[in-house]
C-alpha cells in the first residue's frame, strides 16, 4: 500500500524468509561461517539454535546460496514427521528415485547410501538441513543419528544441520540422546540484534526493497524500536511495517518515536510489551531516592556494627562462608566442617529420607530403606533429583563425603556436619569428586525383576519414569517390547548391564533421576 509513496519496489518488512533480506549481524555471520566450516570439512553434525523470529529459516535459505556447485542439499521444514517419513522426505529432496516395491527403511537407506557414495566418488558433498528440529521425536532423532553412520573409512558421506529453538540443546542433552549429542562437533547460537545493529538492519531492508531514502527513521524511533523489539527481527519487521503505514496515511516521510509508539499500541495494545519503554522520569527518580536510602542505611549499619554485636548474642549472628578459588565453600574459615565421615553422612541421609531423624516407622508399607551405591562420573551429578552423598578426593586415610540436598548446572546445596545448608560451585564438585555415589531407595521387601510380559502395578510407574527422562515408551502398564527397548537404552546410557530387565539397580537409578 505504501510502497509507491516511499519509492519501494516491494514491501521491505515482509515476514517471508527471503535470503536477499538477511542482515549479516555478527551473530548471523558467525552462524553462516560455522555451518560452512562444518559442511566443507565434513564434520558430520552441526547444530544452530536461536529464539523465535531471529532469522533461522532465512539463514537456512541463505546457506544454500553459499554452497559450492558440487554440494547436493536437502532442506526439510516439516519436523512433525515419523522416522519413515523422514527417510522418504530426505530421498525425495535429494532427487533419489526409488525402485518399485520399495517399502522398508532398509530400502530407503540403501538407496540413500548408494547416492551418497556416487556423490563422494565424484568429489562432491551432501548436506541435510532440518528446520524447527526441536519438534523432532526421539525416534526421528535416533534415525538421524543412524544416517550419520553412512560414511567411508575416513569421511562422513552426509553432513547434517539441525536448526531449531534454544530448547533443542536441552533435548539433545537428554540421556537417551547422549550418543547423538556427542557427535555434534559444531554449534552456533543466533543472538538478537544489538542496539547498534537496528539502524543498519532497517536501512538494509529498505535499500534491498529499492528505497532511495524517501523513508527516514529518526533517532528516537530507532531507540523505541529497539526498546520494544529487544532486537528480535520479526518484531522489528512488524513495528516498522506498521510505522510506515501510519506515516503514509499522514503523508510524512519521517518516522518519529511518536509514530513508532502509535504503531506498537496498534500491534500490541496500550501496554505494549513488558519493559518496552524503559523507566519513566518519575520512576528513575524513585530508584535514585531508594538507592540513596539503601546506601545511607548500609553506611549507618557499618557505623553501628559494634553496638549491634554487643546487643545480639554471638550465636544468633550467622556467618556466611566465603567462596574459595574454585567458587565453592570456604571450609577453612567455616566453623562447621563441610565434609562428613561415613557414619555421619549416612545419618544425615537417612534423616532426610525419613523426614524425622530416627523415625524408622516413617517408611512405606511393603518397602524398606535400602542404601544403593554407584560409581558415577562427576558430570552426571546434575541429573540426580533426590538427596545423595558422594565420596570426595582426600589425602588422609579417613574417607570424606559430601551430602548433597539438591543440584543444578551451577553447583549444589550441601548439608554440613550440623545439617546446615551450604552452597558449592560446579567446579568445586568436579575437581574434588571421588566417584562413589549413594542414596536411599525404597526397595520392595519382595524383590522382583520386571521383564517382558509383566503387567503388575510397578510396570506403569516404571513406564512413567522412563517417559519423564525422554525415553520413548507407551504407558500401558504392560512390560512390552517398547518398554524393554527403552530400559536397554537407559542401561546403555548409564553403564549398566544391558539386558532389558528392570532389576533393583536399574529401578533405583531411575528413582534417583525422576521426582
Amino acid at each position: 500500500m505504501y510502497n509507491s509513496f516511499f519509492g519501494f519496489n516491494e514491501n521491505p518488512f515482509n515476514l517471508t524468509p527471503d535470503p536477499r533480506y538477511l542482515f549479516m549481524s555478527r551473530s548471523h555471520k558467525e552462524a553462516i561461517e560455522h555451518m560452512l566450516y562444518g559442511i566443507n570439512e565434513r564434520k558430520g553434525f552441526i547444530v544452530v539454535t536461536g529464539g523465535i523470529g531471529t532469522g533461522k529459516t532465512t539463514l537456512c535459505r541463505t546457506l544454500l546460496n553459499h554452497l559450492s556447485g558440487e554440494t547436493r542439499s536437502a532442506l526439510i521444514f516439516n519436523s512433525f514427521i515419523s522416522d519413515m517419513e523422514l527417510l522418504k522426505s530426505v530421498n525425495h529432496e535429494f532427487g533419489i528415485s526409488m525402485p518399485p516395491g520399495a517399502e522398508t527403511k532398509k530400502d530407503y537407506i540403501d538407496a540413500l547410501n548408494n547416492f551418497l557414495i556416487d556423490i563422494f566418488a565424484k568429489g562432491g558433498n551432501a548436506v541435510l538441513m532440518i528446520d524447527e528440529a526441536q519438534n523432532l521425536s526421539r525416534d526421528v532423532l535416533e534415525q538421524i543419528r543412524m544416517l550419520s553412520n553412512l560414511e567411508t573409512a575416513r569421511e562422513k558421506l552426509i553432513q547434517i544441520v539441525l536448526i531449531g529453538q534454544p530448547e533443542l540443546q536441552t533435548i539433545l542433552a537428554a540421556p537417551s540422546l547422549r550418543q547423538l549429542n556427542e557427535r555434534v562437533t559444531v554449534r552456533s547460537e543466533l543472538a538478537s540484534l544489538s542496539y547498534e545493529d537496528i539502524r543498519g538492519y532497517i536501512e538494509h531492508r529498505m535499500i534491498t526493497a529499492g528505497g532511495h531514502g524517501e523513508a527516514r527513521f529518526a533517532g528516537d524511533a530507532i531507540r523505541d524500536i529497539y526498546s520494544c523489539s529487544k532486537g528480535n527481527p520479526r518484531r522489528i519487521n512488524n513495528i516498522c511495517d506498521r510505522a510506515l503505514l501510519i506515516s503514509y496515511a499522514l503523508e510524512k516521510n519521517d518516522i518519529t518515536g511518536r509514530t513508532v509508539k502509535k504503531a506498537v499500541m496498534e500491534l500490541y495494545g496500550k501496554k505494549g510489551l513488558p519493559g518496552m519503554w524503559g523507566m519513566s522520569r518519575g520512576l528513575t527518580l524513585l530508584y535514585a531516592v531508594l538507592s540513596l536510602i539503601i546506601i545511607s542505611a548500609a553506611f549507618a549499619g557499618w557505623i553501628y556494627k559494634g553496638r549491634l554485636s554487643a546487643v545480639v548474642p554471638a550465636e544468633e549472628i550467622k556467618q556466611v562462608p566465603k567462596p574459595d578459588a574454585a567458587g565453592g565453600a570456604d571450609m577453612k574459615n567455616s566453623e562447621t566442617p563441610l565434609y562428613t565421615d561415613g557414619q555421619k553422612s549416612l545419618s544425615i541421609l537417612f534423616s532426610i529420607y525419613y523426614g524425622v531423624s530416627g523415625n524408622a516407622d516413617h517408611g512405606l508399607d511393603g518397602y524398606y530403606a535400602d542404601l544403593v551405591s554407584y560409581n558415577i562420573a562427576p558430570e552426571y551429578y546434575v541429573v540426580f533429583k533426590r538427596p545423595f552423598r558422594v565420596s570426595m578426593l582426600h589425602h588422609d586415610q579417613d574417607a570424606k563425603y559430601l551430602v548433597i540436598k539438591g543440584a543444578d548446572e551451577k553447583g549444589a546445596t550441601v548439608l554440613d556436619s550440623n545439617g546446615g545448608e551450604r552452597i558449592v560451585a560446579r567446579e568445586f564438585l568436579i575437581e574434588n569428586w571421588g566417584g562413589e555415589v549413594s542414596w536411599i531407595y525404597p526397595s520392595p521387601k519382595k524383590s522382583v525383576n520386571l521383564v517382558k510380559g509383566d503387567s503388575v502395578p510397578e510396570v506403569l510407574e516404571l513406564q512413567r519414569m522412563l517417559g519423564n527422562k525422554g525415553y520413548m515408551v507407551d504407558t500401558t502398564g504392560v512390560y512390552d517390547q517398547s518398554t524393554s527397548e527403552a530400559i536397554m537404552k537407559f542401561q546403555k546410557d548409564f553403564g549398566l548391564d544391558v539386558d532389558g530387565i528392570a532389576g533393583p539397580r536399574t529401578r533405583a537409578l531411575l528413582y534417583q533421576m525422576v521426582m
